[in-house]
């Protein structure tokens, strides 16, 4: 199976930014849908961004439209999710996943990376 290494969290202030990185462990196919989930104390994790292996549309959840990016590099089976002008409602664990669909996740989820935002 697949497995996915996040990395890149850690504590900025209000309106900072921070790049994730997450590393796939094997070839992706054309037909995968990567996706960026986030979980907040007491919440459900919830879909933020994804991208399709195959040409690269993204897709976002409202919240963060015009402020976070999802992209990939294909040559290193490396997906990122560039997130600036951060809020402390963006403070959550995120997690990286491999899917068919933007917004279903699949069975396997990576360990997760903290981002702290503070005000």
């Amino acid at each position: 199976q697949a497995q996915f290494v996040e990395s890149g969290g850690g504590l900025v202030q209000t309106g900072g930014s921070l790049r994730l990185s997450c590393a796939v462990s094997e070839r992706p196919y054309s037909s995968h849908v990567f996706g960026w989930y986030r979980q907040s104390p007491g919440k459900e994790r919830e879909f933020v961004a994804a991208i399709r292996w195959s040409n690269g549309r993204t897709y976002y959840t409202d919240s963060v439209k015009g402020r976070f990016t999802i992209s990939k590099d294909t040559a290193s089976y490396t997906v990122y999710l560039q997130m600036n002008n951060l809020n402390a409602e963006d403070t959550a664990v995120y997690y990286c996943n491999r899917g068919k669909n933007p917004g279903a996740p699949g069975r396997y989820w990576g360990q997760g990376v903290q981002v702290t935002v503070s005000s």
